[in-house]
């Protein structure tokens, strides 16, 4: 990797702001439409949901920061009650691998992405 690369974030390599915006789309597509875990977003205002995802996942790959929604335990605490669980975070994990592969993201790239988003595992999960 050269060192241009290496000083670019994740959000740069991936293709910024326009690939975020794609990979959202793509993703809720996906969320939506599995069983598993569409439930969860009936009462939801996924306009609103997809902007805050995609300001978070901005964010959270080292792009320009205006994520202003709720902490991830304070975020997903009622879907915890609801009874979110590993097999219900591991299909979303899936879902945002697939998008990315889809959009053509490097597997490096793509392999950053999901450890971030496993990190948040413990919060969204209110553990």
């Amino acid at each position: 990797m050269s060192t241009a690369a290496q000083q670019k974030s994740v959000y740069e390599q991936i293709g910024g702001e326009p690939a975020m915006a794609a990979a959202v789309e793509v993703f809720y597509r996906k969320v939506l439409s599995d069983d598993r875990i569409s439930h969860f977003f009936e009462d939801v205002d996924m306009e609103r949901q997809a902007s805050k995802q995609k300001a978070f996942l901005t964010m959270v790959t080292g792009g320009p920061s205006s994520y202003s929604g709720k902490d991830m335990r304070a975020g997903h605490a009622h879907l915890v009650k609801r009874g979110l669980g590993d097999v219900h975070f591991d299909a979303v994990v899936e879902h945002l691998r697939a998008t990315l592969e889809e959009l053509g993201v490097a597997a490096p790239l793509v392999a950053q992405v999901l450890a971030i988003a496993g990190g948040a595992r413990a919060d969204v999960l209110n553990r």
